[in-house]
């Protein structure tokens, strides 16, 4: 009983928490936000080893935290993603969690980022941690770079400009496949949005609660 409620308090009704005016926002996990998971096998210390590396040295610009970052993991393996999109790269952490998952389901990562510097950090990070070519990263605005994708998408990731999630929502959802997800990081920052996909009968949310907070939203149709 006491593992079902901590399970249970992970999660929020979306509705529910947006009828309360989003006062309080997301419990605070810290600068780093929970741990890093224990290594099952010589792939995922290479990669957790650049994650700890990038939180250690402050190459961590915009990043999600650890106990985001494991949701990322587990949710792209347990659907078995195969296409997961990123918007919003940053210095590659969320890739490195996504590619963790990747590395087993046989999937691939685009991500977009607008900020050379911080691509070039995250092509570094995915080279040191053995998957890169696991990843494509697209630099520019997205905005604008988003239209050159035309496969199904398993997984969307938003986590960049937050006047942009609206649009980045409209116009990638009909990519997403059945099933598929999307996420939206920071999502106490973005409450147009989280009314957007809590309004929607095509669509099921729930929202994270560690970490950054997190909504999870399930394409139904």
């Amino acid at each position: 009983m006491k593992r079902r409620c901590v399970l249970l308090a992970l999660f929020a009704p979306a509705g529910a928490w947006a009828q309360r005016g989003f006062r309080g926002g997301f419990r605070s996990a810290g600068a780093v936000g929970g741990s890093l998971p224990l290594a099952a096998s010589d792939q995922e210390k290479r990669i957790l080893g650049v994650l700890e590396e990038a939180w250690r040295t402050g190459a961590t610009y915009a990043n999600v935290p650890h106990a985001d970052g494991r949701m990322l993991r587990l949710l792209t393996e347990a659907g078995r993603a195969k296409h997961v999109v990123e918007i919003g790269t940053s210095t590659g952490l969320s890739g490195l969690w996504f590619c963790m998952a990747l590395q087993k389901t046989g999937g691939r990562l685009t991500t977009f980022e607008y900020d050379a510097r911080r691509a070039a950090t995250a092509r570094e990070h995915f080279r040191k941690a053995g998957v890169a070519e696991l990843v494509t990263i697209v630099e520019g605005d997205a905005h604008q770079t988003i239209s050159r994708l035309k496969e199904p998408i398993d997984i969307l990731f938003l986590d960049a400009d937050k006047d942009g999630y609206v649009d980045y929502l409209n116009r990638l959802l009909p990519l997403v496949r059945p099933a598929g997800l999307i996420l939206a990081h920071n999502i106490d920052m973005v409450p147009e949005y989280l009314r957007l996909v809590t309004t929607n009968p095509a669509l099921e949310t729930q929202l994270f609660r560690e970490g950054g907070g997190m909504s999870i939203t399930l394409k139904k149709l």
